[in-house]
């Protein structure tokens, strides 16, 4: 048995093991159905046979009779992507996953599991970031039943499981990253979509193993500022975007006007002292970074 099949019951988990020890998923016993129906109809034959034989064969025939019926509880049929879960006087025997259409114990209770894949969307959270920014989130689980046992018999309701622990585990990561990260070092809800549904998708994997599900697939659906500070959020990211493009248009400017005093120097068209210098380079600067088209004078005298 794995370390994965001994965890312990934890508070707070919604773990629910019997004697310490979570539910390990096996296959139950079933025999092929066509076969099965085979020996049950030949077994209805004799029973008629003998019931209309009379005198005590009669009796023999009623009681084969009863136990043709009641073996026709015994036949059960599983849909692909489909599991039946077996328990025989409240203990459970076993997990039949092949398709098709199988005879049992009669005595048996069966219930279906679906091992289809499932989506579920949370809704729309609102929590507080790392930076204490109440925020607005959601995400989208992708996710299907591997360990029917764990299922059915360690948590109460595994669907039910599954949605109140994805919420918990997303309320959990945004407490973990800042929504955007303006100095431009580390991990942010905004800015690294990759490895923050990485981190959700692990979370919640340790959070619903417990309950035999497996994690397909986890990312942000919905992120944003809540609405009582989303007007004044987008006026700082307006302003950082500005500033960053300031920036990149005076670093251009500069190295502009840097190439054009070079090669006028060394293709020699014109001297300059350093008087003009600094008035040319004012003029290039206004021109470049301008906001607007300016408007040049033409100066037809000497310079």
């Amino acid at each position: 048995m794995s370390e994965l099949d001994q965890v312990p019951q934890t508070a707070g988990q919604g773990v629910s093991t019997q004697n310490g020890v979570a539910s390990v998923e096996r296959r139950a016993f079933g025999l092929p159905g066509v076969p099965a129906a085979l020996l049950w109809l030949l077994l209805v034959i004799v029973a008629a046979g003998l019931f209309f034989f009379g005198g005590a064969l009669s009796v023999v025939g009623m009681v084969l009779g009863v136990v043709a019926l009641f073996g026709l509880i015994g036949f059960f049929i599983v849909q692909p992507n489909q599991a039946s879960v077996l328990t025989l006087f409240g203990r459970y025997v076993g997990t039949e996953r092949r398709n098709g259409f199988y005879w049992t114990n009669p005595f048996t209770l069966r219930q279906s599991v679906s091992l289809r894949i499932r989506n579920f969307n949370s809704e729309r959270l609102k929590v507080n970031d790392l930076m204490g920014n109440p925020i607005e989130i959601a995400a989208v689980i992708v996710w299907r039943v591997v360990d029917t046992a764990r299922a059915l018999f360690d948590v109460e309701d595994y669907a039910g499981f599954v949605a109140i622990q994805a919420e918990t585990g997303l309320r959990h990561l945004a407490s973990q990253y800042p929504y955007d990260n303006y100095e431009e070092s580390g991990l942010s809800l905004r800015g690294n979509a990759d490895a923050v549904a990485e981190a959700l998708g692990s979370e919640l994997t340790t959070r619903l193993r417990h309950a035999g599900v497996e994690v397909l697939e986890a990312r942000l659906s919905h992120l944003a500022y809540s609405p009582e500070i989303a007007g004044a959020m987008l006026q700082r990211q307006q302003a950082s975007a500005i500033i960053a493009a300031r920036s990149q248009i005076v670093a251009g400017a500069v190295g502009m006007v840097e190439m054009a005093l070079k090669q006028l120097s060394e293709q020699n068209i014109v001297q300059l002292d350093e008087e003009r210098k600094a008035q040319m380079v004012s003029n290039l600067l206004v021109v470049l970074t301008s906001e607007r088209g300016t408007q040049p004078i033409v100066n037809a005298g000497s310079l």
